[in-house]
């Protein structure tokens, strides 16, 4: 029976070739999207599932409210790990990290900059599976200064050299690493990542017992069968007990006080699998993934392929006069309903497995493209997951069962004695559902259109708005520390540099923030606030020409300046500070309590320090001493940065920093790479949006073909009638416009509620406005009497005579 459908279906398939080919197209394209989507999907979902004991392994994240502001960060005391494993018994290992970044990583005289270099506890092997190809994973970092090197940096540095207990130097450190390790490289589909891993002892606060010192990621391995709701509920008497008396000896109340006041300090456990998907924590090594993207991708993988089914039902009811008489001599010859449903939903079948087929070349070579555009490493290895090829099959399956389901059991009702009579017409043609889906089509279109335009004003508005410096003709030098006491030597040879402007020395820039501190205002004992906090030279005002509100700025004539401080207008507005030039912050110094207090003598204007995502936060810039080394060297140019002007700074840098590579990056070019995420998505959407239209035309296309030819003898009979050109394509065309605007109508307050809702991910976001509507609506009227002109505008070319003379 399979071998007779299959044979009627083909030779029903041959008959039609235009209508097979459109549809073919059609869902192919449909599929290959819903693939590709679908691998999107399931990458951003398998980050960490390689981790043998992700059931078991949480990080702590550090929830907190300080006046207006709220912290929620994956950074915590470096003594919280080692109190858990005390006393909590749920608690089986703890492991520690702080990330570095790049570092210098020196060979003798020869040095390589080494991307994602941490420090971790010697349990790290413990609790993450990564593969360990030299040393032991129970002793490879349980010594200072020890440090193990993944599979490709131990290739870059040693080449085929063994490179077990060869020594290397770090940064400008003096004391050198022993290299005990040497593991597999990180997988892709992980929250963190690191080339060089070294023992987290050695760093000198590694045994800090700061409560309130907040640098250090945390992991936590809980025993089998703990529950982690248990643990938390733990949470409170552990701060209670630690960080109680710690908030009561600096800041001059209870801890109970302090969260009476507004105030929030509490950890809870992220379950590691969930890190990626989790973007409202802080502080990642790796930007994590909104979930709210997946769903609209996946929204849209469903949207094109009910486009593309659409397409089928709609060509398919719309022959069904070609195939009336064959639908009646079959009834006649006594084939029943069921056998007649059976055969249509094997012929979308078939089409859908041809399509599907045609929709797995398709992803394999778009997918590099893919991976390039988007920056991602999604794979399609068929080989090697067994269950693609049966997961595949039955989505083409289900596909040609719901595109075919419809036409199926509209196509076998048809009356024998009323088609083989010739009666079947107005019936055939069952306008009325036809002119619904395609209603749904243009919805589906418009929504694509307009959301696709929504997230590109957002992105073109975070790109190009005022962050309140200037941010071009800016070169920023990473590790300033390379060249030790000799900053200001260093900035006086860059200023000698043609083309060079300003340079400036600071331990914090823009989108490059490090140290976010409590401070209490003299005369409100108890109440805390939280700031950013940069130290700056007396350039840096310039450098990034950021406007002085009132006030003054750091001066050399006023020796005072050093204990003085600016802050941004954010903390005048959220402070409640009447009169700053009376206002003066309390700075602890030590345990004991000692304090000295720190006035304001300037107010500079709002500027956007972190990215439009995050509101602008009260800032505070402090005086940067000349032992203070680390952070950055920015230089500021008065036309493009130059290559000579690059290459002279390379040289003042290697004759300063001895053999210690320069790395720098460009300001414009660093905050546009904030948005990289949005950028990636904004061009996912009109890839797929692109394709959608172009499904929706393609069937229009289809369904314009059929009911031209089916009019063929009005058109003719019109034009003989003196009718004109632009009169005929109305009368065409006119049903189609009034299925677009029916479809605008529907689609503007859906569209409006879902972008609304989007919108609220960013602080600083467009204002929905007329235009985006509006030009959802031109492009999809558009595409639409552009799809039907040509088909239409062939017909009216035939000769009238011609054409009655046929009929």
């Amino acid at each position: 029976m399979i071998k007779n459908l299959l044979k009627h279906s083909l030779r029903a398939l041959k008959k039609q070739k235009g209508y097979v080919a459109i549809n073919i197209l059609g869902l192919s394209i449909g599929i290959a999207c819903s693939i590709i989507i679908a691998l999107f999907i399931i990458h951003e979902l398998s980050y960490d599932q390689y981790n043998e004991n992700k059931d078991r392994l949480y990080r702590l994240t550090h929830d907190g409210k300080i006046g207006e502001q709220e912290v929620n960060a994956s950074y915590t005391a470096a003594v919280i790990g080692p109190t858990m494993a005390i006393d909590f018994p749920e608690v089986e290992k703890f492991c520690r990290l702080n990330t570095w970044g790049d570092a210098i990583v020196k060979k003798e005289d020869i040095a390589y900059v080494i991307d994602d270099f941490a420090e971790v506890d010697s349990t790290f092997f413990q609790l993450f599976s990564i593969p360990l190809l030299k040393g032991n994973s129970k002793t490879v970092l349980n010594e200072p200064n020890t440090m193990v090197l993944s599979e490709s940096t131990a290739k870059k540095i040693f080449g085929d050299e063994d490179p077990i207990n060869k020594l290397l130097r770090v940064n400008t450190g003096q004391d050198p690493y022993r290299v005990t390790g040497v593991m597999a490289d990180f997988p892709e589909e992980t929250h963190l990542n690191a080339n060089i891993l070294t023992s987290f002892m050695t760093n000198q606060r590694s045994d800090d017992k700061e409560w309130l010192n907040h640098s250090f990621s945390t992991y936590i391995l809980l025993k089998p069968n703990t529950s982690p709701d248990n643990v938390e509920a733990k949470f409170s008497g552990m701060i209670e007990k630690y960080v109680g008396p710690r908030v009561q000896q600096l800041f001059g109340v209870s801890l109970s006080d302090f969260v009476t006041q507004g105030n929030r300090y509490e950890f809870h456990l992220q379950p590691v699998t969930k890190i990626h998907l989790q973007p409202e924590v802080e502080h990642e090594v790796k930007p994590a993934t909104d979930p709210k993207y997946l769903v609209i991708f996946s929204s849209v993988a469903i949207l094109i392929i009910v486009i593309a089914s659409i397409n089928f039902m709609n060509l398919s009811t719309a022959q069904a006069t070609k195939r009336a008489k064959e639908i009646g001599v079959k009834k006649v010859s006594g084939s029943s309903k069921g056998m007649l449903i059976l055969q249509f939903l094997t012929d979308s079948t078939l089409i859908s497995f041809i399509a599907l087929i045609l929709a797995v070349v398709i992803v394999f070579i778009s997918l590099p493209f893919f991976n390039d555009v988007f920056d991602t490493q999604v794979r399609f290895d068929l080989l090697e997951h067994f269950y693609y090829i049966p997961i595949l099959l039955v989505f083409a399956l289900f596909v040609g069962f719901i595109a075919g389901a419809y036409p199926a059991f509209y196509l076998s009702s048809f009356n024998p004695n009323t088609v083989l009579r010739g009666k079947l017409r107005d019936g055939a043609k069952n306008g009325k559902l036809r002119r619904i889906l395609v209603s749904v089509q243009f919805l589906i279109s418009i929504i694509l259109i307009v959301g696709t335009v929504i997230m590109y004003r957002q992105l073109t508005y975070m790109v190009n708005k005022d962050v309140g410096f200037d941010k071009d003709r800016l070169m920023v030098i990473n590790s300033a520390g390379a060249i030790g006491d000799q900053v200001k030597a260093f900035k006086q040879e860059i200023l000698k540099i043609p083309g060079v402007e300003f340079v400036s020395a600071s331990t914090a820039v823009p989108g490059h923030n490090t140290n976010n501190n409590g401070y209490m205002l003299e005369g409100r004992d108890g109440q805390t606030f939280l700031m950013q906090t940069a130290y700056v030279d007396y350039d840096f005002l310039k450098t990034y020409n950021i406007p002085l509100s009132d006030g003054r700025f750091f001066d050399r004539e006023f020796g005072a300046d050093h204990d003085a401080c600016i802050v941004n207008r954010k903390t005048i507005e959220e402070f409640g500070i009447d009169d700053y030039t009376q206002a003066r912050f309390v700075v602890v110094f030590n345990d004991e309590g000692d304090k000295k207090f720190m006035p304001i003598i300037g107010v500079s204007n709002n500027f956007h320090f972190e990215s439009l995502h995050n509101r602008i936060n009260p800032y505070v810039m402090r005086f940067k001493e000349d032992d203070n080394n680390w952070g950055f060297i920015s230089v500021k140019f008065n036309t493009d940065a130059s290559a000579a002007a690059i290459s002279q700074i390379e040289d003042s840098w290697k004759r300063f920093a001895s053999n210690n590579p320069l790395r720098y990056f460009f300001m414009d070019e660093d905050f546009s790479h904030m948005y990289k995420s949005e950028r990636q998505n904004a061009k996912l959407s009109v890839v797929f949006a692109i394709l959608g239209i172009f499904i929706a035309a393609l069937g229009l296309f289809g369904l314009t073909s059929f009911t031209v030819e089916q009019r063929t003898k009005e058109v003719g009979v019109r034009k003989a009638l003196g009718a004109s050109g632009y009169s005929i394509f109305y009368l065409i065309s006119k049903e189609i416009v009034v299925l677009v605007c029916v479809a605008t109508l529907v689609a503007w307050p859906l569209i409006y509620w879902v972008a609304t809702n989007w919108l609220h991910n960013y602080y600083y976001r467009i204002h929905l406005g007329v235009f985006e509507f509006i030009i959802g609506f031109i492009v999809a009227i558009s595409i639409a009497l552009a799809t039907i002109s040509y088909k239409t505008l062939q017909t009216l070319r035939i000769n009238p005579a011609h054409t009655l003379r046929y009929e």
